[in-house]
């Protein structure tokens, strides 16, 4: 009987490994990075904001951009990368994400789940990070799923492969919170067991009574901290503190322009709600999530000064989307709404260049507008436009080096920089298959001979094919 369980045990560990084996194409120890001088030249560089640089080459030191342009020169001691023929540009920005996330990232069990916090359950092992990072992603906002009215709190993330969870954030990033309008949060538990009670609220009436409920107590909670603190200050001794209210605290912090909202909607009455209700409180909504009617109230939504990050063209896949078009994103930009296109699915993100050239087609975006909404627009979106977004002396070095321009259906991601370390090398990709196909291949050998019947059974992840948590991400 140990004898069995030994051998179950030996045999879960070997699948895992294999599992790993299967998924891992390149798991560095580290960024690839010889030194802190790293100097890319001979290529066109898409700076984004200060135009294109033909035969440009652009140096890095200490994961910063120290100088770009025509007639930049290699120090001695630089990492020389000829990007000859190749194209430059910044890390794609990804404002709407569910990967690196450890299981669901729906606390569904209530209306106002404000208190969960997907910086708790990041998952650095996660093979999206790396896919998305074969796709020129370097930077993406990690959101809670849309089963709720007020959801939990989200959090940026650089995509630094093989580093560990804590490394992943973006220091210094505002964090947000995620809101949801419509279908979702009023359907999330329709399928309840006989005798059970369904969630309030059922209704799109009920989510909008939600959302000014809990801002409602949150403006009370806020005066009890407020009076306390001044009281204090005005040395009253023997105070005692308002009771911590966990769910509220975030909220609080909303209305203190301390953390920004990232509302999913879809219809133009909805968004119209949450701008009223948001005015009612005085904060301001940072973004309306794939806002797939945004060109019916872009006016409303920029005199609100709220960004818009959507779909390219995603269309018929739940009622809410009937009315989509794909020349949405350039109506609300040509309405003076700043827009992104996001993923909100880990496989779209490995190709958001060639959804952001969809809007050149549709509205006749120019190229710069419509790389824009990939890079320099999201990066506004989240507040980090300071760090990235643009190919600027003294922003971050995050790249993603093209082997034909980035909105071109031809072009693929050669090298993906973070922080002037490679953190995807598609030469080296390639190069490294065989030896992990030989090591995938020991490993389901070892297992077979183990003989112990585990395959199929058991481990981290066994029996989530792609889509298999369809439910706990957005629709």
């Amino acid at each position: 009987m140990n004898r069995g369980k030994n051998n179950f045990a030996l045999s879960l560990c070997i699948v895992a490994l294999a599992a790993a084996a299967i998924a891992v194409c390149s798991w560095p120890s580290g960024a690839q990075s010889a030194s802190n001088v790293m100097f890319l030249k001979n290529a066109t560089i898409l700076t984004v904001t200060k135009g294109t640089i033909q035969h440009g080459s652009l140096l890095i030191r200490d994961g910063k951009i120290a100088a770009v342009g025509a007639n930049v020169q290699a120090p001695a001691n630089a990492t020389v990368i000829d990007a000859t023929g190749m194209f430059i540009m910044p890390g794609i920005i990804d404002c709407h994400s569910h990967i690196a996330v450890e299981g669901s990232v729906n606390e569904g069990s209530v209306s106002v789940s404000s208190m969960a916090n997907i910086l708790d359950v990041l998952n650095p092992e996660d093979i999206d990070i790396y896919r998305d990072l074969a796709g020129g992603v370097t930077t993406a906002n990690i959101l809670h799923g849309s089963a709720n009215a007020i959801g939990g709190q989200t959090v940026v993330i650089k995509l630094r492969w093989g580093q560990p969870a804590d490394k992943l954030v973006f220091e210094g990033a505002l964090p947000g919170i995620k809101f949801a309008l419509g279908e979702n949060p009023k359907r999330s538990n329709s399928n309840i067991l006989p005798g059970q009670v369904r969630r309030y609220p059922a209704t799109r009436m009920g989510v909008e009574d939600v959302i000014r409920q809990a801002f409602t107590d949150a403006v009370a909670y806020k005066k009890q901290w407020d009076d306390y603190n001044r009281r204090k200050a005005a040395g009253e001794a023997n105070l005692i503190p308002p009771r911590r209210n966990l769910t509220l605290d975030p909220l609080v912090e909303v209305l203190e322009g301390k953390r920004y909202v990232h509302s999913h909607c879809y219809v133009a009455d909805e968004i119209l709600m949450l701008i009223r209700v948001a005015n009612e409180f005085g904060f301001k909504v940072r973004t309306f999530q794939h806002v797939l009617e945004g060109y019916k109230v872009a006016k409303e939504i920029a005199e609100h000064g709220a960004g818009a990050s959507t779909f390219s063209d995603w269309w018929s896949y739940k009622m809410e989307a009937f009315d989509a078009i794909p020349y949405n994103a350039a109506i609300m930009t040509q309405k003076g709404v700043v827009v992104s296109i996001n993923s909100d699915d880990a496989e779209e993100a490995q190709h958001l260049n060639q959804e952001a050239a969809k809007s050149m087609r549709y509205g006749g975006m120019s190229h710069d507008d419509a790389l824009k909404m990939v890079t320099i627009n999201p990066a506004i979106q989240l507040g980090i436009d300071r760090r990235v977004g643009s190919i600027e002396v003294g922003k971050d070095a995050d790249l993603a080096i093209y082997n034909h321009d980035p909105l071109s259906v031809f072009a693929v991601v050669q090298k993906s920089i973070i922080d002037g370390k490679v953190y995807f090398d598609r030469d080296k990709d390639i190069a490294d298959r065989p030896a992990l196909a030989k090591e995938k291949q020991a490993l389901l050998d070892k297992e077979r001979q183990a003989g112990s019947g585990a395959s199929g059974r058991g481990g981290r992840g066994a029996g989530r094919g792609p889509g298999s948590d369809i439910q706990d991400r957005e629709e």
